[in-house]
């Protein structure tokens, strides 16, 4: 009887080493999951940054067409090797498939987001925060996925193009439309 104590022994050695080895698997799993969903919501992230700062470039007479132009005639403008891995794109895939469910293509006649949030803060009696100006458009615009970074470029361009003020109050950054410039009386 004494023979069947190692036998049990070493048993009991793998079946512990199985199930740590398990846990440590299942551990970077959720890590992996974790940093993956990180990454979509990056890239989700820089696509829309990507539209506003397209929408940014037209508005200041550059084209989509001449930027891409530009960066065809440089040396080395192609896409860099880490992006073709099947990791890579699989995760570039999961982010546009991301993106499509919560940012939703504008329709053909829609307001812009710049102009959506200048005419909400042109309403307004006193300055609004990114965050209060997308809870306000998402209840007027059901419709539409507001997202609040999107919100934050859009009133970002409307202050570089000068319809928007921005005021800091602490750490809090408001918004409002610039005061009408007076016209000088011809007089």
């Amino acid at each position: 009887m004494s023979g069947n104590l190692p036998v049990q022994s070493v048993t009991a050695d793998y079946a512990q080493r199985v199930a740590d080895d398990l846990s440590a698997n299942r551990s970077e799993q959720e890590r992996v999951r974790s940093e993956l969903a990180r990454l979509q919501d990056e890239l989700v992230r820089l696509e829309d940054s990507e539209q506003v700062l397209t929408k940014m470039q037209e508005l200041l007479g550059g084209t989509p067409k001449q930027a891409a132009k530009q960066r065809k005639s440089r040396k080395g403008a192609a896409v860099p090797a880490a992006r073709s891995s099947n990791g890579k794109k699989a995760a570039a895939a999961a982010g546009r498939k991301a993106s499509k469910k919560t940012a939703l293509p504008k329709k053909a006649g829609e307001p812009t987001w710049l102009e959506l949030t200048t005419a909400y803060l042109g309403g307004q009696s006193e300055p609004r925060s990114a965050a209060e100006v997308a809870a306000s458009l998402t209840e007027a615009h059901p419709e539409r996925a507001v997202q609040v970074a999107v919100v934050r470029n859009s009133l970002e361009q409307g202050v570089a193009q000068g319809v928007l003020e921005r005021s800091k109050q602490g750490r809090s950054v408001f918004y409002s439309p610039t005061a009408p410039a007076s016209v000088p009386s011809g007089s």
